[in-house]
């Protein structure tokens, strides 16, 4: 069962420092490039739109005080970008000035393996979600933190010789249900 309503409010969500905590996903899939299912080197990653659709971006938002961290990216996700997936390990930590707000906030973002992209999801009347290339979504993102993190996660991914993700013991549950 998923959820088809967003988490609103901030009474609940965490800070650090005076700083309100966000965390994301780079949703990505591997291209596959025969019939038979042989995986290239390529992957491409899921931007969505801004609430207000003036920007692209990756998933990301508040993390709530009843969650872990992988849990609030895979809760984002599914929320912004309908999609479900293995959160992998972090990419990194960035302080970054909140463009609508003006005050510091701290984002933690993450790798997501994507496994299900879904018709219906909460916020699919609000935003748009594209596949792109990797180079493509770097140039369209608007948030140089965002950036940095595809960034790290090419590296990752390219820097490894079977482009595996983590292994199956450290592989975050899927979110099944909604609070």
């Amino acid at each position: 069962m998923v959820c088809l309503v967003s988490r609103t409010g901030r009474q609940f969500q965490r800070y650090n420092k005076g700083r309100r905590q966000v965390v994301g996903c780079i949703p990505y899939r591997r291209l596959k490039i025969s019939n038979d299912g042989t995986i290239s080197d390529e992957f491409e990653v899921l931007v969505i739109s801004s609430q207000k659709g003036h920007a692209l971006m990756f998933p990301k938002g508040g993390w709530e005080l009843d969650e872990s961290v992988e849990e609030a990216a895979s809760r984002e996700s599914l929320e912004e970008a309908g999609v479900i997936g293995d959160v992998e390990r972090q990419l990194g930590k960035w302080d970054f000035l909140s463009k609508s707000r003006g005050t510091f906030y701290e984002g933690l973002m993450f790798p997501m393996l994507v496994k299900e992209e879904l018709e219906l999801w909460p916020e699919q009347h609000l935003r748009q979600r594209m596949w792109m290339k990797v180079d493509e979504a770097r140039e369209a993102c608007r948030d140089w933190w965002m950036k940095e993190a595809l960034d790290v996660l090419v590296h990752r991914l390219y820097s490894s010789p079977s482009m595996k993700p983590m292994e199956e013991d450290t592989k975050i549950p899927l979110i099944s249900t909604c609070s």
